[in-house]
């Protein structure tokens, strides 16, 4: 019975991810809806006020990034070797939206990922 159970989860797992198009799509609408006012539509941000996304070292650090998008972000960070020091409020985002998001930013701009970005992946990041 644990081992049909396992498998039946297994599977559910497998086979319940949202495609990676899809997650594109669905990112670039919730980027443009509560990102784009900051960060600007082609990521690059303002320089001193609202840093890059657009090939952005922060993104390096995946947890990072979910965790800044998850609950916000205060004080003095460093992107590209320049220094921000700002507040980034939370947005209220479920997990999904912020895999949609994440996925769409790390292959935006000159970004490139080759990791998928699940909602299970956001749940795990704690704060």
């Amino acid at each position: 019975m644990i081992y049909l159970v396992l498998c039946l989860n297994i599977s559910y797992n497998l086979f319940s991810k949202k495609p990676i198009q899809e997650s594109l799509i669905d990112g670039q609408e919730i980027y443009n809806d509560f990102c784009a006012q900051c960060h600007l539509e082609d990521g690059k941000g303002v320089e001193g006020i609202y840093p890059p996304l657009a090939k952005s070292d922060f993104l390096n650090d995946i947890n990072q990034t979910i965790s800044s998008i998850k609950y916000g972000l205060k004080g003095p960070i460093i992107v590209n070797g320049k220094e921000y020091n700002s507040i980034m409020v939370s947005q209220g985002l479920d997990d999904e939206e912020i895999s949609d998001v994440v996925n769409y930013i790390l292959n935006s701009w000159g970004n490139s990922s080759k990791e998928l970005i699940t909602e299970e992946i956001v749940t795990s990041v704690k704060k």
